[in-house]
Formats: C-alpha cells, structure tokens, sequence
C-alpha cells in the first residue's frame, strides 16, 4: 500500500507546526530561566555558569533549537519562523511569576492578540516548498541575489559586533538583537538544508561526497551562528528585561529571517495576493500583541480601571 504524496505532505506539514508549537513554548521559557539564573548569580557575586537555573535555561534553548530544526525540515520556514510569537506570551506569563515582572491588562491583551496573529499566520502561510532536493539546494545558494545578501548581512554582523557591540550594546537593545537576528539569516537556512543534504549523504549515489561536503560546511555554519548567538543573548539579559528583549528579538529575528528564506528557498512565488495580505495582516497583530505587552507593562491599569465610569463634570 503507497501513501499518497498529497496525503503524505499534509502529514509532514501538521508534524511540522506541532514541533514549531512546542518548540515556541520551549523557546519562550528559556530567555526567563537564563535572567533567573543571572539575577541569582549577581546577587551571590559568582558567575552564572555556577547556577542550576541558568543551565535548564540553556537545555531548553538547546531542546527547542532541536524542535526547530525538525520542524523546518517537516514545514516552510515561512509558517515555522512566525510561530515563536507563541513563546512571547507564554514567556511572559512565566516571567510574571518566576520573575515578578508586571502583566498588567493590556499585556493579557497582547497575549490574546499575538495568539490570534499567529492563528492568522499560520492558515495563510505557504503550504509547499520550492526546494526538496540537494540539486535544488545548491543551485539556490550559488544564486548571485542570495550571495549578495549573505555578503551584506557578513558586513552588517562585523560592523555590529566589533565596533558597536563594545560601545553601544550595554546602553541599546536593538544592538545586541541585531546582530542574533541577522545570524538567524544563517541558521534557519542551514537548519533546512541540513535536511535536504542529508538524505543524499548515506546513499550509494556517486555524488554522495559532495553532498557530505555540503552537510560538513552546513553544520560549520549553524554551530558556529548558535555560539555566536548563544554568546550575545546572555549579553542581552545581563542588560535588559527578558521580556522587553524577547519581543524585539522576535520581531527583528522574524522579519529577516522571512526575507532569507524568501530570497533563499522562493516559497512565496506560488502565494497569491489574499495569502501575502493576510500574512501581513497577521505579521502586525503579533507586532501590535507584543508591544502592547511589553512597552506598556509598567502601566498600573486593571479591569477595576477599566470598569470605572468617567466623573461628571459639574
């Protein structure tokens, strides 16, 4: 009995937004247990590799980069990327409580409004790849557009990090945010890949070697583009709110990570206009969900403020 190959897809594509779910919760929870773990450590005068908290922490980082490895290789990058919208909120319901940080009404409001975008998100996605195969792969990272753009992003990166990263980055979030979201132009691209070319690599096919020697280069990237990332997001929490971090990381990291792979993989050709504008549409309200829930937290409004009836003017 053979699966049938619609049949098939549609299989792969729900396995790979369940994975992208979970991985988002996964994802969400780590930038709050790694701010426990710092406070804790500065409270005690000892570096934070000393604390528990910190490591669980980095093994959910770690989980839910593997999660997001299996679900890019199962579903378009296109659908999995927006999705960390999840993990905000949930982040923030976490930090709320591990770390005391305020959610007031219109953070439960923004929790609402990024769940929605993401539902939005995710019924217009693409549903099907352009790249499936090594061959494909290959003739897609030699295309002169995509290499002009990794050139720009290699620029940006060594601009940021050794001459703005020193003398900004403590004192300006959208440094050290920067510069994880643009590696994201190296690691969701590689997480994909890695997928494709590994399915040629342990077959009796004669280009096998250079299908491994595109898996080795591969994972080279998206080790190297982890630690790096991995690096200046603990420098990010050592300076700023995990939740205020975690919603412009999100932003930042989604809007260029959609534009690599778009230039990349090409999934949005067979879009049509109602699926981009309906993207859009829930691209913003995730925007909208998140700073609602994290630039106004210091706000002290409740429903009791909300209810109260305006004073009669005599």
């Amino acid at each position: 009995m053979t699966l049938d190959p619609k049949e098939s897809t549609g299989n792969s594509l729900s396995a790979g937004l369940c994975i992208a779910v979970l991985s988002s919760f996964v994802n969400g929870s780590t930038f709050v247990l790694q701010k426990k773990g710092i406070l804790q450590a500065q409270k005690r005068g000892v570096s934070y590799l000393t604390e528990c908290v910190w490591w669980s922490g980095t093994l959910a980082m770690v989980l839910g980069q593997v999660g997001n490895f299996l679900a890019y290789n199962m579903a378009p990058a296109a659908l999995v990327t927006p999705l960390g919208a999840l993990g905000v909120p949930f982040g923030s319901l976490l930090a709320s409580y591990m770390l005391q940080e305020n959610l007031n009404v219109l953070g439960k409001l923004g929790c609402v409004l990024s769940c929605a975008g993401a539902a939005v998100l995710i019924i217009h996605a693409p549903k099907s790849e352009n790249v499936s195969s090594r061959m494909e792969l290959e003739e897609k990272l030699g295309d002169p557009v995509f290499l002009g753009y990794l050139c720009v992003i290699l620029l940006l990166l060594l601009l940021l990090i050794l001459w703005v990263a020193p003398v900004h980055g403590p004192t300006n979030i959208m440094v050290y945010s920067t510069i994880c979201s643009l590696l994201g132009s190296f690691t969701v691209p590689s997480s994909k890949g890695l997928g494709l070319a590994a399915q040629d690599v342990f077959t009796g096919d004669p280009s096998n070697q250079r299908a491994l020697c595109l898996l080795g280069l591969l994972l080279v990237t998206l080790a190297s583009s982890v630690l790096i990332q991995f690096t200046y997001i603990n420098k990010a929490l050592e300076h700023f709110d995990s939740s205020v971090f975690g919603a412009v990381y999100y932003v930042t990291f989604t809007t260029l990570v959609t534009l690599a792979t778009a230039i990349l993989f090409r999934e949005w050709s067979d879009v049509g206009a109602v699926d981009c504008l309906g993207m859009l549409c829930g691209f913003v309200t995730v925007s909208v969900g998140i700073v609602l829930l994290q630039v106004f937290k210091e706000f002290t409004w409740s429903w009791n403020d909300v209810k109260k009836a305006p004073r009669k003017k005599d």
